[in-house]
């Protein structure tokens, strides 16, 4: 009896220092919220081995900021670490990496502000008795923490989450990222506000803060899920336009193919009534041309080619393709929904690849590139190759990632060494370069 009497002595006194100890397991707690708000508002499914390591490293992370490092620069030490945790950990972009860093702390700045006050009221103690008393400070970071579950249940039921945030424009992002550092820096004012002045404001001063910041929040992320539907639109009547000169072209050549179907089948008649078999096989190659041709307009399609961006990089490099000539033979075997890429890393090294290859067919005599996206699952990975006939045989396959080289004049040499760069930075992609008599080919690796 004794023993639990000073057990509860010890937690209903004022102690900073055991305060603090105890509160060092809700770390984790915390961390563990943080994640699947984090999960919950982008709609990511992480690998459970994943989560655990991102749990552990966040809490010590925050345990040393707390502990070990003096203010503000704990502060400072804590987003750039968690900065860095998220986007190795995630594979984010930069805009989604800084919303899922500061989000949370937007979220459990306006859940404090929204208890601490009625708390202390209704428990008659100040802000100091919260910060020193270690049963008051667990039964409010409880609250704020039951809190927070609640609003992951409701995100994941109302399937609330933000999408397509790393296909949007340049100028987009970045007025994403200025609104998201305004929301930060009134958070940080509030808190502030909150530290020095909340035992001495009245409650309904209190409670209209509250009503005021979260009136804010709610406007910027009603504003933000508009501007980001509005992108949306944009790419998708951009795709729209693109897919629209396709069917075009598509239309024009079935017409005409159509009204020359007699004429084909009577030339057909012809080689084979004469037995002209190796003429036969002439006009059959011709005739397979321009049944290719067609077949790539097909492939040109929206619905094939699920993802905008690199549905709009396509359309226009197999454009330019054909206006030098260039047949291009498309194939594609892969729901680019699921491409285990970043996709703003993936257009760069495929636009990239694309141009190299129309740059080297369109000097060549006989001007092909194919193209092929396909799903290698027996080996868990994700395959597109680019080949294309070329001219310089003894090409070095090494020495053209090398910063500078370039086998053509006026050309800088840096898109290959770009390529190298990006791909060196992941674990999961590799380039494998080849060459024969006829093709030079590259095909990325990206493993799942």
């Amino acid at each position: 009896m004794e023993l639990l009497n000073n057990i509860w002595n010890a937690l209903t006194t004022p102690n900073e220092t055991l305060t603090s100890l105890l509160t060092i397991p809700l770390f984790f707690i915390e961390n563990i919220l943080i994640l699947y708000l984090i999960l919950a508002i982008f709609k990511i499914e992480v690998k459970t081995k994943l989560k655990i390591i991102y749990v552990i490293i966040s809490s010590l992370v925050s345990i040393i900021s707390n502990f070990l490092i003096p203010s503000p620069a704990n502060m400072i030490f804590n987003y750039v670490a968690l900065f860095i945790l998220i986007y190795l950990i995630f594979s984010m972009s930069t805009t989604k990496t800084l919303i899922a860093v500061i989000a949370p702390t937007i979220v459990f700045a306006l859940l404090s502000t929204l208890v601490s006050h009625p708390y202390m009221n209704i428990l008659n103690i100040t802000s100091t008795d919260i910060l020193t008393i270690p049963i008051y400070r667990i039964f409010h970071l409880f609250i704020v923490y039951i809190s927070i579950f609640i609003m992951i249940l409701i995100f994941k039921h109302r399937k609330l989450h933000l999408e397509a945030l790393d296909n949007l424009p340049k100028n987009t992002s970045r007025i994403i990222i200025l609104n998201i550092f305004l929301g930060f820096f009134t958070i940080i004012v509030q808190l502030i506000v909150n530290t020095y002045c909340i035992d001495s404001l009245p409650l309904p001063v209190t409670f209209l803060v509250f009503i005021t910041l979260l009136s804010y929040f709610s406007i910027s992320i009603y504003s933000l899920t508009r501007v980001i539907k509005l992108s949306i639109t944009t790419q998708k009547l951009q795709n729209a336009e693109e897919y629209n000169k396709t069917l075009s072209i598509l239309h024009d050549n079935v017409r005409g193919f159509k009204h020359d179907f007699d004429n084909i089948v009577t030339t057909i008649g012809g080689y084979v009534r004469t037995n002209d078999m190796e003429g036969l096989k002439k006009y059959y190659v011709q005739l397979e041309d321009d049944c290719q041709k067609v077949n790539n307009l097909y492939v040109l399609n929206p619905k094939l080619i699920n993802n905008p961006g690199v549905y709009s990089l396509l359309t226009t490099k197999y454009d330019e393709a054909e206006e030098k000539g260039i047949k291009v033979n498309m194939s594609l075997l892969l729901d680019l929904s699921k491409l285990n890429m970043k996709i703003y890393e993936f257009t760069r090294v495929l636009g990239i690849l694309l141009d190299n290859a129309i740059d080297a067919s369109g000097e060549c005599e006989e001007k092909i590139i194919n193209i092929i996206f396909r799903d290698d699952a027996k080996n868990h990975r994700q395959l597109i190759t680019i080949e294309n006939t070329y001219n310089d045989k003894n090409v070095d396959t090494e020495k053209i990632f090398n910063k500078g080289f370039s086998g053509k004049e006026h050309h800088t040499g840096l898109g290959l060494w770009e390529v190298r760069k990006i791909l060196n930075k992941s674990k999961n992609l590799n380039l494998h370069t080849t060459k024969n008599e006829k093709y030079f080919s590259q095909q990325i690796e990206i493993y799942y």
